[in-house]
């Protein structure tokens, strides 16, 4: 009885906190439906890190030594050591991107880049609060909007603040639906949200879907060599889709590896979420800041469709440029429905595609272009 009781009185504030901040990420998962594969294991992992000398941490025991628990193993082969669950999990997201609507309508390949906006400005911001460079860098890539490489870059630049970077990041793709609109309707008049783009695709032979993967992995390790490992698997994911020749294993990377990757990746990262590195001011204030970078990439990707329509003749509708992000493909489902709401006729599904699988091109380039940066300067 004592065995029992010591084990409940050892607990603490701080674990009573992640002890709730866990079930929310799993009701967010069940009631809600957001992000439910990786919201679900995360939060399901904050509550097992954070039990009283829980065995999936390594610990020493009186009469058994040292022992290893196997979520933090699992931290530091597939994440600390290799970064190899968030690269891995890059190819299931590559083998599910059909890059057609981009390459029919290559002008937006700039409104992934120009959505990518809110990472720079937020790093300013996180550095003049008091984050050193790399905290600040890592901090301000939660506005690519997509979790892998969030990740990655704050374990590269060795933050402390992975486990907060992390659930800001997913907690931010999940909210798309609910942030997305009001920045979008903060920065455009009804007029421009009811501006109409005919879609008229032009034809994508299979060469040239074959030879853009290869294409692109050369032009971003000749621009941004720290982004090979972020763009190569992403680009060798959709090569496997496009070849042709693989369809099992395409299919597979899809599937049963995206799906296990997820799985993994999510219980594996709540490592981070320990009740004495998760909860303090700075964990706060990173969810703030990664609230700010993701809102000013959406702004970023509306204002330079504005930007551009001052030269154009056609016009484009803002909204598109807020596609530009990484959270594919919910916020191109986010524009075409503002779009419907608007205007019942108006349909841009297909243009937000294209600016939508545009944005998980720039989001690991700009990863790469921090990485790089940041690691210089250090």
């Amino acid at each position: 009885m004592d065995f029992l009781l010591s084990g409940i009185t050892s607990i603490t504030i701080p674990q009573l906190i992640m002890y709730a901040i866990g079930i929310l990420l799993i009701y967010l998962a069940i009631e809600k439906g957001f992000e439910p594969a990786l919201l679900l294991p995360m939060g399901f992992g904050a509550i097992l890190v954070n039990l009283p000398l829980s065995g999936v941490l390594n610990q020493t025991l009186s009469g058994l030594g040292e022992t290893e628990g196997i979520i933090q193993w699992l931290f530091h082969v597939g994440i600390e050591t290799s970064e190899a669950l968030p690269l891995l999990l890059f190819i299931g997201i590559g083998a599910m991107i059909d890059f057609g609507p981009l390459l029919s309508n290559p002008i937006m390949l700039l409104f992934g880049a120009a959505a990518q906006f809110g990472i720079f400005f937020t790093l300013t911001v996180a550095t003049l609060l008091g984050f050193n460079l790399a905290d600040a860098a890592s901090i301000g890539i939660i506005g690519a909007a997509d979790g892998p490489t969030s990740i990655l870059v704050s374990l590269l630049l060795n933050s402390k603040y992975v486990g907060a970077i992390a659930v800001a990041a997913y907690s931010y793709m999940a909210l798309v639906p609910l942030v997305q609109p009001m920045a979008i309707r903060l920065v455009t008049t009804k007029k421009e949200r009811l501006i109409r783009m005919p879609y008229n695709p032009v034809a994508v032979s299979k060469r040239i879907k074959i030879i853009f993967p290869i294409l692109v992995t050369f032009i971003a390790g000749m621009v941004a060599p720290m982004s090979v490992a972020l763009v190569g698997f992403l680009m060798f994911g959709n090569l496997l889709r496009e070849c042709g020749v693989l369809n099992s294993l395409s299919e597979t990377a899809q599937d049963s590896l995206a799906n296990l990757i997820t799985l993994l990746l999510g219980l594996t990262i709540s490592f981070s979420m320990r009740a004495d590195k998760f909860v303090t001011w700075e964990t706060l204030l990173i969810m703030c800041l990664g609230l700010v970078a993701f809102v000013f990439d959406t702004i970023g990707g509306v204002m330079f469709a504005k930007i551009i329509n001052l030269f154009r003749k056609n016009k484009i509708n803002p909204m598109i440029g807020a596609a530009g992000i990484s959270a594919f493909p919910m916020s191109a489902r986010v524009v075409q429905k503002m779009a419907i709401k608007e205007d019942p006729t108006n349909h841009l599904l297909m243009h937000a595609i294209g600016a939508n699988v545009s944005g998980q091109i720039a989001s690991v380039v700009a990863g790469g272009i921090i990485i790089g940066l940041v690691s210089g300067l250090l």
